[in-house]
């Protein structure tokens, strides 16, 4: 068997429960601060040393704990700092404080600020994120505000799959990631999920264009009036960062897929926290997720029954905005929020006044009651044979009672009883 190594420190550095004749005589002589230092080394290494000497005796009795030997003295040193007092340490103890630990005020440790929480140390989109205390916990960033698990009130729209061609899917997909990504790649996943299903409501709504492609450069002609931002601002020059337009393509695909983010409804429009537009009054509210506040039409506008998710057929134009139209400097009037609404107030009301208007009847008798055709209908052309035997006369039900008019009781059919409304 080989010689294990030797002990850290010598045996007679162990403390003893019996005072030494030698080491008596020389605490006499030694400096009062060596003799300090001396004690707090017994009180310190002494349990240890015991626990490797008694771990070289059973070693060499046979015990066949070999393979412990060279890890015996790291777990002895390891040990120290837990087997040493902490008044033990003196200064020394600055070595093993906590990393952001700077000190002890009122009796409780001073935590410094993290690296990201100071000011110059964070990256450009970063956020701050505190634990908010007991007593605030559960109330709402702003009024309106919903998270993930929320509904907002208001029906869902129906799921919405890519179809066409696989072209015409890979623009669908680049056009809705772009949205995502140049609109909310800041925002939480609701957030993004919130601008994914406002664009596909406005492709089901039939104010819009059929395509994704087509709702996302909507108006990008135009040097004022595009309805994404990002289209005509520039923001497209800028090289998107690639892990989150993973994360918005991620979102996207999702969407085209059938994913359905309830919580928006049936929203064509939202607009961030910062700006009030001029629409945000007369639109039904919806909710805010993250940055954005969401709306959707009123009235006829905004029924379920007007979005119609199967128009979608593809077809899908270049994933890039439309080159400027010359002499196109002002908004298109036919994208005012406004006025699509009340356009479709105005239509809705006009068919319900066609719906109630009176019905002009005319009796049976003027359109050549049952037994001949009306006079305005030619006899049909029979064929020699057929004429010879009679012609239309074969096919006329002379023989019926009263075939040549309508009985008194029939009279009035089809004519009101009494008038809705009177």
């Amino acid at each position: 068997m080989t010689d294990l190594p030797p002990a850290p420190f010598p045996l007679d550095a162990l403390p003893s429960d019996q005072p030494v004749p030698a080491l008596a005589g020389l605490r006499r002589r030694v400096p009062v601060a060596r003799q300090d230092r001396r004690e707090r080394l017994r009180a310190t290494f002494g349990p240890v040393a015991r626990l490797w000497h008694a771990a070289r005796r059973r070693i060499r009795s046979g015990l066949r704990i070999a393979r412990a030997r060279p890890v015996l003295p790291v777990l002895a040193l390891c040990a120290v700092p837990a087997l040493a007092a902490a008044q033990a340490w003196g200064p020394d103890m600055a070595l093993f404080r906590i990393g952001n630990a700077v000190g002890v005020i009122g009796g409780e440790t001073a935590i410094e600020p993290m690296p990201f929480e100071q000011a110059g140390q964070s990256f450009p989109g970063s956020a701050f994120y505190y634990l908010a205390p007991d007593a605030a916990a559960g109330q709402p960033l702003a009024d309106g505000a919903h998270w993930e698990g929320d509904s907002f009130a208001g029906p869902a729209a129906r799921a919405l799959r890519a179809g066409g061609t696989a072209l015409d899917r890979t623009r669908a997909l680049t056009c809705l990631t772009q949205a995502i990504y140049y609109e909310a790649a800041s925002e939480p996943d609701a957030g993004q999920r919130a601008v994914a299903q406002v664009v596909l409501n406005r492709v089901a709504h039939p104010a819009y264009p059929k395509t994704v492609c087509g709702v996302v450069y909507q108006g990008a002609e135009r040097t004022t009036g595009c309805q994404f931002t990002f289209t005509c601002d520039g923001a497209l020059a800028r090289v998107p960062n690639r892990l989150f337009w993973q994360r918005a393509e991620t979102v996207a695909r999702a969407a085209l897929a059938g994913f359905v983010y309830a919580p928006v409804g049936l929203s064509t429009h939202y607009h961030t926290i910062a700006v009030h537009p001029y629409w945000a009054d007369s639109l039904s509210y919806v909710g805010t997720i993250g940055a954005h506040r969401f709306y959707r039409f009123g009235g006829p506008a905004g029924a379920p029954a007007t979005f119609n998710v199967a128009a979608y057929r593809g077809g899908e134009p270049v994933a890039a905005p439309p080159p400027r139209a010359a002499g196109l400097t002002s908004p298109d009037a036919t994208l005012d929020p406004l006025a699509i609404e009340r356009a479709y107030a105005q239509g809705y009301n006009a068919a319900q006044a066609a719906a109630l208007a009176p019905v002009n009847t005319v009796p049976m008798s003027r359109i050549g009651g049952f037994g001949a055709p009306p006079a305005n209908h030619p006899a049909p052309a029979y064929a020699p044979a057929l004429q010879a035997r009679g012609g239309d006369a074969l096919y006329t039900a002379q023989t019926l009672p009263e075939g040549q008019g309508v009985r008194p009781e029939y009279a009035g059919s089809g004519q009101w009883i009494a008038r809705p409304g009177s």
